[in-house]
């Protein structure tokens, strides 16, 4: 038998016009009509509500936040460690760094001083 008698079918002459039907390939997928939003009438403006208070402090449990048990912490004369603010909050050593340097000093602009104390711990505390 002769290569050029040889009558294998090759992609070359497979049809272009026919789907491609091999297993496994998923189905071409149409993509979605964009939604569109409902026009706001021009004379109807959108009511406008008014902050309410917490609900713990509506119900008389007003519960503080870890924010203020920081700072609570903070202002005591003997100041806070790492450790007990980290056993106060549940955070992490580098969140409650992350809090002291960010939140206390730059965002709420409290001076706050560090010393290391006889024990070797260093202790944080709002100056007066």
């Amino acid at each position: 038998m002769n290569l050029t008698e040889n009558k294998m079918t090759t992609d070359s002459n497979l049809d272009d016009s026919m789907p491609d039907e091999r297993p496994g390939t998923p189905a071409p997928v149409k993509p979605k009509p964009a939604r569109r939003s409902k026009a706001k009438a021009p004379g109807n403006p959108v009511p406008v509500q008014e902050p309410t208070a917490p609900r713990a402090a509506a119900v008389g449990h007003a519960t503080a936040s870890k924010s203020d048990i920081v700072v609570n912490k903070l202002r005591a004369a003997k100041g806070a460690t790492i450790e007990t603010l980290m056993t106060a909050t549940g955070w992490q050593a580098h969140s409650v760094r992350g809090f002291l340097s960010g939140t206390v000093r730059k965002k709420l602009g409290l001076p706050l001083e560090n010393e290391i104390g006889k024990d070797g711990q260093r202790r944080y505390r709002l100056a007066k």
